[in-house]
């Protein structure tokens, strides 16, 4: 095998002891994550919004964004609960680009995985520590989870990973939600069977171990549209594919019942804007069929400060360096009438 090694990376115990989340926010993650859990299990009639950016690539920004958020859930607290999306593992089709802030936590400078893994751990916690806000990461590299997994109160299995056998192996050993996407082929049995995988008890090799989980009953689907063979985006939020979510679902002998519907990517076609209709779209139809409100537990929305994107080295602040995502205003007015319209 061709790896040239370039440093050692030192193991979870001892990052997270050298980067411990503060002291007293241990108990505030298990009120957050109680929240949470009671929206998946339908214990609680709030609809969960996992927003932010496409890829968390600037604490400084990161922090002033989530902090408007904080203030927006105050005012529909009792509708809504939101979890900022701090994705910093950024899948790429082709594996060339930006992968986000694990490989460089600066954007413009070569990859430092070690100074990486640091640098996400810690705005997970500033994040917690100045808003109050318990976070959301995509799981792309399972490994990885262990450094993380007391931060994060929501994870995502993305379209390209949930056909992995250890991503559903790994997402049956946590006790927060984790969606699997559907994959990019729209197959909903595939991402059904990762929900059957992950809830169920699981014995594999972890990190130089071997191990066995419980398997988590909070394993739910995300709907976030698929790709034909033709390159041509194929939205899955409609009405009817809902109601074809919902009697799959009936078929399987699962927990907690339960979709998240992404509204940007293939849903939106990656026109960010779109994400506002498809929402309200859903919606309606949530308040058109008891059994659609049943599985529909939320939403996740790509959203900054700047809508749209730029390249790398632009230097515009707030504004996605990845996937086009809401302005702040367009994303204030939307949340605020989500509100009004459960």
């Amino acid at each position: 095998m061709s790896f040239e090694l370039i440093k050692q990376i030192p193991e979870p115990a001892e990052i997270k002891n050298q980067y411990p989340i503060p002291k007293g926010f241990e108990e505030k993650k298990k009120a957050f994550d109680e929240e949470v859990k009671e929206i998946i299990t339908g214990e609680s009639d709030k609809v969960l919004v996992v927003i932010g950016p496409c890829s968390a690539d600037n604490e400084d920004a990161v922090l002033d964004y989530t902090q408007r958020l904080r203030g927006v859930q105050d005012k529909v607290y009792d509708k809504l609960l939101l979890i900022p999306r701090v994705y910093t593992n950024k899948p790429r089709t082709t594996g060339t680009g930006y992968k986000g802030m694990l490989h460089q936590p600066d954007p413009e400078k070569a990859s430092d995985l070690l100074s990486g893994l640091i640098a996400i751990r810690n705005m997970h916690i500033h994040v917690m520590e100045s808003t109050g806000f318990m976070t959301a990461d995509e799981m792309l590299y399972p490994e990885n989870a262990w450094y993380l997994d007391d931060v994060l109160s929501y994870i995502a299995v993305g379209a390209r990973s949930v056909e992995n056998q250890q991503h559903r192996l790994v997402a049956s050993g946590f006790d927060v939600p984790v969606g699997m996407k559907n994959p990019t082929s729209g197959d909903f049995s595939v991402m059904l069977n990762s929900v059957v995988a992950a809830q169920s008890h699981q014995s594999f090799m972890y990190r130089n171990w071997e191990v066995k989980t419980p398997g988590n009953p909070l394993t739910h689907t995300i709907i976030r549209g698929a790709v034909n063979k033709h390159g041509q985006n194929i939205p899955n939020y409609h009405y009817e594919d809902l109601i074809r979510l919902y009697k799959m679902y009936m078929d399987r002998e699962l927990a907690n019942p339960a979709v998240i519907i992404d509204s940007n990517h293939s849903n939106s076609g990656k026109q960010y804007k779109e994400q506002i209709r498809i929402v309200k779209e859903a919606l309606h139809s949530r308040r058109g069929s008891d059994d659609i409100k049943r599985i529909v537990k939320g939403f996740m929305i790509e959203s900054y400060i700047e809508p749209g994107c730029q390249k790398v080295g632009n230097g515009v602040y707030g504004q996605s360096i990845t996937d086009p995502c809401l302005g702040w205003e367009d994303t204030e007015r939307l949340l605020l009438e989500m509100a009004e319209l459960i």
